[in-house]
Parts: C-alpha cells; sequence; structure tokens
C-alpha cells in the first residue's frame, strides 16, 4: 500500500481516525463526494445517517476498485454533514464501522467532518469525498 497512517506522539490518540497519512505512491486518485445512492440512483437509506454513511463508504470503495485501488489506499476523507451536531456522532461512527466490517478496513484515514446546511437532494445526510494515492 502506498498509504501509512499514524497517530504520532503530541498529537492526540484517537480510536476513530488517524491523524496523518504518509502517502508515497504516485498515482493520486481524487473521488467525487459519495451520497446514499445505490447502483440505480435509489437513496438508501432515508432518514438514517448510519446507513447512509454505511452506502457513501460502500460507493467509494466501487469508485476505488474501479481505479485499481482500495480503501488501504485512502489518503484522506471529508464528510459534509446536514445540520451537525455532536450529537449525531454515534450514528455516523455507527455507519463507518458497518461499513468497514464489510470492507474488511481499518483504520480510518485522516478526515475532516463539515456540517452544511444541505446536499444536492433533501433525502441526503451525509456526502463524503476521498483522496487516495496508489503504487
Amino acid at each position: 500500500m502506498a498509504i501509512t497512517l499514524k497517530n504520532p506522539d503530541g498529537l492526540p490518540k484517537t480510536d476513530v481516525y488517524r491523524q496523518v497519512a504518509i502517502a508515497s505512491g504516485s498515482k493520486l486518485v481524487f473521488i467525487a463526494g459519495q451520497v446514499a445512492w445505490d447502483a440505480d440512483g435509489v437513496t438508501v437509506g432515508v432518514g438514517d445517517l448510519a446507513a447512509q454513511v454505511e452506502q457513501s463508504y460502500l460507493n467509494i470503495a466501487t469508485a476505488l476498485a474501479e481505479a485499481g485501488g482500495s480503501f488501504g489506499d485512502v489518503a484522506k476523507l471529508t464528510f459534509y454533514v446536514v445540520d451537525w451536531t455532536p450529537d449525531r456522532m454515534p450514528a455516523l461512527l455507527e455507519g463507518v464501522s458497518r461499513a468497514s466490517a464489510k470492507l474488511g478496513i481499518t483504520p480510518v484515514p485522516p478526515a475532516t467532518l463539515i456540517g452544511v446546511a444541505a446536499l444536492d437532494i433533501p433525502e441526503h445526510l451525509v456526502e463524503i469525498e476521498a483522496t487516495a494515492v496508489l503504487d
């Protein structure tokens, strides 16, 4: 893999994600924000943040596979969550956990979470974009 994930001394240790991704590959892959659409364009998990996070992750995995990569190649994730409040964190983490179990991945690369007013359509609660580095 072209990515090494670390939690350096001097920064807070978190089980949710790693603070640093060190990339050594030469092929950059930028994946557009993925929402909870299935292959037919139907929204999965209307009203269910965990289900939408899970589907978004699975969509990222599909995009990565097309580029010849996997979640192990992801250097950075950005989450855009509608009407974010900290009490929604358990649902977000549940979705990450379920998708991670399906995909066999751990730990999560560096991530940024941004609360937004709305996404492209009202039923979408989360959009996740990814940057990956492949050998």
